[in-house]
Formats: structure tokens, sequence, C-alpha cells
């Protein structure tokens, strides 16, 4: 079907042709820009980001739409962006950075790919926007629910928040109970039955749980530390036939990089089915970027519902649950639950979902993001540690993290032992050596496709000079 699809509409599926960051000329051409090396590089400064900050601050609140932009807790001047490519980025000062964001995980095969541009700007030529069905949504639809292994019918949304608010209140209409359990330091968006003990910019910010969220929103929240089965088994124990469901990133982003034990996300599974609660894989990170078929097919951990977000954009807003088909089918209109959204399944954002999971599927794709990211990280420990800091990290295929303590970090709680000043002193380092990192220690880093073995060096040498300085 996918296939049939896809040729209607002059759509390539997967084909065995090279990855693109062995034979994209504008990839090349990017890194020939960054050829001066670290003492050739010229005076960094951040003027034009100084007084374009100074302006937003008077416009939006702390000058930026999402808070961790703010560069709170790393200390200095956020950086005004001006233009990206491949896996480098420009600001407004001409300051040029290898990128280890992705715009937050979804430029997986590298921002701006010449494939994607070219795709979205037929499909613009034919509208933006229907708020109606359009076939795209079928071909994208039919790719995720042939990748990921606990989805047989999806739903479209606008963000990876989205995702995770309508997954709720299908949990808890298709088990008709109304209590959640959750993990310290994971963060599943910004609805109110989720800021408790949450991630991400919550903990970046040093954050309580946020004003404004009514106790009632979040008195059926239950939390647990990650990567402890037996605190989860208490919650069960002392919540007897009352949890809908257990959500969890299966490798927790938004704390930082931090993975699952042996045996822990196996341990989970069984805990939910003996209490007939659903289990939610959040892999609005992890999705497509530790696997294919997400960290579920990596771990071997069939969820009974999934989110999505970000790579399956494309780097255009979007965001998607699914799950089995007896549980989606509760879904209005196909059942009573309701969640509804204008810009749902989007020709725009389903065109470049479909072109970047076309990509992902060309073999080797998984195998070079583990060659380079394992690479990166194993670099940037060894320095640090040369340098004679405390630090412990790791990666799994195209996402990684580091932190400034001798770890082992199983938990949120292990995450906040790490030096974070020290941190935003590496940190603003580290732009001044072209290298842009996530501006807070409780984010997961992304490597893509177009990251190179130079990149990875010139990150490994500038890191070098930081810990020396430091």
């Amino acid at each position: 079907m996918a296939g049939a699809l896809a040729g209607s509409l002059g759509i390539g599926l997967p084909c065995s042709t090279k990855l693109s960051h062995t034979t994209s000329r504008s990839s090349r051409l990017v890194r020939v820009k960054m050829a001066a090396t670290l003492d050739e590089k010229k005076n960094f400064t951040l003027k034009k980001s100084e007084e374009a900050f100074k302006a937003a601050k008077e416009l939006m609140p702390g000058g930026v739409n999402s808070p961790v932009r703010a560069f709170k807790s790393v200390g200095g001047q956020p950086i005004i962006i001006d233009s990206v490519k491949g896996s480098h980025m420009w600001d407004i000062d001409g300051n040029e950075y290898v990128d280890y964001v992705g715009s937050w995980g979804p430029a997986i095969i590298g921002h701006a790919d010449e494939e994607v541009l070219a795709a979205l700007a037929e499909t613009m030529k034919k509208g933006t926007s229907f708020g109606a069905p359009c076939l795209l949504e079928n071909v994208l639809a039919e790719m995720v629910i042939s990748a990921v292994p606990s989805i047989e019918m999806v739903r479209f949304v606008n963000s990876g928040t989205e995702a995770c608010m309508g997954v709720l209140r299908l949990a808890r209409a298709y088990t008709g109970k109304e209590k959640l359990i959750k993990f310290e330091g994971c963060y599943h968006g910004h609805a109110d039955p989720f800021l408790v003990k949450a991630g991400s910019g919550v903990a970046t910010l040093g954050l309580p749980d946020s004003p404004g969220v009514p106790k009632a929103a979040t008195s059926e929240t239950l939390t647990a530390p990650f990567n402890d089965i037996s605190a989860v088994e208490s919650i069960f124990n002392a919540n007897k036939g009352e949890i809908a469901a257990l959500i969890l990133e299966p490798v927790v982003g938004n704390s930082g990089f931090i993975p699952p034990k042996p045996d822990f996300l196996n341990a989970i599974r069984k805990l939910t089915k003996e209490n007939n609660a659903l289990l939610i894989f959040d892999e609005v990170m992890t999705g497509f970027r530790l696997s294919y078929g997400g960290a579920q097919e990596y771990f071997g951990i069939t969820p009974d519902l999934t989110t999505l977000g970000k790579i399956i954009g494309g780097g255009l807003p979007v965001g998607a649950y699914g799950g089995r088909r007896e549980i989606m089918e509760m879904v209005a209109p196909a059942g009573p639950m309701y969640q509804a959204g204008t810009l749902s399944g989007n020709p725009l954002a389903m065109t470049a979902g479909i072109h970047t999971l076309k990509r992902l599927k060309e073999p080797g794709t998984y195998e070079y993001l583990d060659k380079i990211t394992s690479e990166l990280v194993e670099g940037l420990v060894a320095a640090g540690k040369k340098a004679g800091h405390a630090i412990c990290g790791g990666s799994i295929n195209g996402m990684f993290g580091f932190f400034f303590t001798d770890g082992p970090v199983n938990n949120f709680e292990d995450a906040k032992k790490s030096d974070t000043a020290k941190f935003g002193r590496f940190y603003r380092g580290m732009l001044e050596q072209g290298v842009y990192f996530a501006p807070s220690q409780y984010e997961a880093g992304f490597t893509s496709l177009a990251h190179t073995s130079e990149d990875v060096q010139h990150t490994i040498a500038a890191a070098e000079k930081v810990f020396k300085q430091i």
C-alpha cells in the first residue's frame, strides 16, 4: 500500500543509494567553510546577538519563546541564529558552529536537506494547510505503522506536548482509571498532569512544580526515580487497581542522557501487565533516532502506546500518538475520546516527514550514527579526564550526553550531582571555539548523518583547549 500511495504522489520510497553524508556536494561545501584551525578563528563577538536579545526581552517573556533558549543555566549571552545547513549553524554575528542540538532532535539527516527542501517547495505550490484530509497523511501513517512495533493505528498532532496530552487522555478513557506513574526528571511536555518533578526546561531553570497548575490536575500523578523498579512496585502495591498507565522516556533525554539499566524496561513491562495498566513509551526524542523502530525496537520491548514527534516532521512542527488498534479506536471520530487539531496532518509536515524517514531507512544509517556519536563522546570524556575533570558520558546511535561527575548517572538525583557551574564555563568556552551544545546540563545531545569525522575532531580539539581553561 505504501508503495502504491507513494507512487501515485511521485514520492520515491527507500532505496539502496549511498548515504547523503558521503555524497552531498552542499555538505562538502559546508565543511570548507569550517576549514580554519582553532587558532586561526576570527575574534568571537556576539554584539548583534546582544542587541537583538535586548530588544527581544521587551517583546517576549525573557526574550524567548521557549525557556532554555535564554541561557539562564549556562550564563552569558544567547546567540541569535541566522541560518543552518548540514551539521553547521551560523548566528547573526557571522559566527559558525558545529551543531549538536539539531533543533532538539529532528535534524537527523542534517539541517536544510536539499531533497526535503525541494519536496517542500513542490508541496507548497499546492498550498500549506487544507484543514481537511490529504493523501500524504496516509503515506506517512503507513511508514510509521510499518516501522514502530507497538503502533497499529496512529493519530497525527502538532507537537510532542500535544501527543502526550492525547495519549494520557486515551489511556484514562480506555482503562476507566485516572492515576498515572511518571519518572522524576522526565519531561512529557508542559501539560498540567506532567509538570510534577519534570525535566527539560523545568529542571534547567530549577523551577518548582509550575504555578498555575491546579492541585487537582496533578493529584493523580505519581512519581518514582528512573531505573528504580522497587519504587515502581511500591507505587503499584499502594494503588491497587487504580493506575491507568505508566509513561516514561525509554532513554531519558530531559535530565541529560540517561539509559535504562539492563532489564529495567523488561521489569516495567511485566509490572504494567500484571496490574492491568498501559505502558506508554514517550519516543518524541528516541523515535527513529535510536533505531528505525525507535527505542522499543532497539531494546525489544513493545509498549501499549507510543508518542512520537520531531523526526517524523523532518523539522516542521509535528507529533503523533499510536498503539494497538482496539485502544486507538477509542479516539474520535471512531470512538468517544475527543481530540482534534486544525493543522494536524498538514501537507508540509507530512512531506518533510516522508522524505526524512525515507532517508533513514537507507542501509548503514544507524551504523554511521553509532560510529560518529561514540567517537564524539569517547573523545570528550577522554579529553576531560586527561585535564583532571570528573566527567562521564554515553551514547546510543544518534543520541548522547555527558555530565561533570564521576557517575554513574542512573536517575535525576544522580544527574544533579553534576557540576553545573563547570558545565556553564565549558559551554561558553565551546561556543567561542565554534561548537554548539544544548545550553543546559539537563538536555541530551544529537548527531546527524551530516556530521563528519572532521566535525568530531574539531569538537574534541576545541574541548581539549577549553578543558584546560576551566
